[in-house]
């Protein structure tokens, strides 16, 4: 019954993945030797410039007429050019509408109408042990891999590095899976046993076996959403540069508390709070410790800027700070960054 009812997620959500083919005009030098005439008395000729694949990723097709989801890092060149690939060998130039620049999240359009597409869920209700099934084009070579496994983990968080550009990038709240996800996968969607998707494909662990990560679909369908409303994702600012506290820089500092965010500048020519921002505005100052974001205690584990990049911007949130041994309440709202 199991394998029965994989088979008929994979012939409902294949038609609506596709291939991303990122390319880029490289310039190459002058083919061939030089013989001793040439070398000497003859012009060299200019070095010539060819359009060349450098990469590649998964998608999938969240509207009748063209919209497509991806990872950011699959599409984070502003240089290169995108092609899409669909499931029955069509290819469309793409265009990107959106990179999200926290969630991983990029939103592409193509050109067409009337596109099998893939439902959105809600990543919000998984459970661990939960089937999944993981969609992609694995190694940008074996085009409609399907793998599958469950939900291994909930609200993971890792620092991932792009195998193309070699950025880094912090991601939280992730699903962890044991579906193979391999390079070439990312940006395929990760669904459940009702065909819909509850995570994006985004990383692997290097040597290690059964250890995935998918972005949240909640994010995505923000994003989309975000997109709708303002032509533009939008980002909650606060306008501070904090460490979060642990055991360790407690004792650092000599401070009497192992948790919260202490707002501090990391480097001297930064600045701890953004000048007219709404930090600013509310008086917030260099070496408060915010211990509590809406009723919600600051850890390691949840950083203040979890809590800010899911409230919502023109809305009050309500901070608890300690300062100078005193607690104190401040009130403020959040601002478009």
């Amino acid at each position: 019954m199991e394998k029965s009812l994989i088979v008929e997620v994979v012939k409902k959500v294949n038609p609506a993945v596709v291939s991303i083919i990122v390319s880029k005009e490289i310039l190459f030098p002058r083919e061939g030797g030089f013989s001793f005439e040439e070398y000497f008395f003859t012009p060299p000729s200019p070095p010539k410039k060819e359009k060349t694949q450098i990469g590649g990723g998964s998608g999938f097709i969240v509207s009748p007429n063209g919209l497509i989801l991806t990872n950011r890092h699959v599409v984070s060149d502003p240089e290169a050019e995108y092609q899409i690939a669909t499931s029955d060998d069509k290819k469309y130039s793409a265009q990107i509408l959106a990179r999200d620049e926290i969630n991983d999240v990029a939103i592409l359009k193509i050109e067409a109408k009337n596109l099998p597409t893939v439902e959105l869920g809600d990543s919000a209700s998984l459970e661990l042990g939960e089937t999944v099934i993981a969609f992609g084009n694995a190694l940008g070579i074996f085009k409609n891999t399907v793998s599958s496994g469950i939900v291994s983990g909930l609200s993971r968080f890792i620092t991932a590095q792009s195998g193309l550009s070699g950025e880094q990038e912090k991601l939280r709240g992730l699903i962890q899976t044991d579906a193979a996800i391999n390079p070439g996968n990312s940006g395929g969607p990760l669904c459940n046993t009702e065909g819909m998707a509850i995570g994006i494909n985004a990383a692997m662990v290097l040597g290690a076996e059964n250890i995935s990560f998918a972005i949240p679909i909640n994010a995505a369908k923000r994003d989309l959403e975000e997109l709708k409303k303002y032509g533009r994702i939008r980002y909650p600012f606060l306008g501070i540069r904090y460490l979060p506290l642990n055991k360790e820089l407690q004792e650092k500092f000599g401070l009497p508390i192992n948790y919260g965010a202490l707002i501090i500048r990391e480097l001297p020519e930064d600045i701890a709070i953004v000048p007219g921002s709404m930090a600013d505005k509310a008086g917030i100052k260099e070496k408060d410790i915010v211990l509590e974001c809406n009723g919600v205690k600051i850890t390691e584990a949840k950083p203040i800027s979890d809590i800010v990049q899911d409230s919502e911007i023109g809305k009050g949130i309500v901070l608890k700070i300690l300062r100078d041994g005193e607690e104190k309440i401040i009130k403020t709202i959040l601002e478009e960054k």
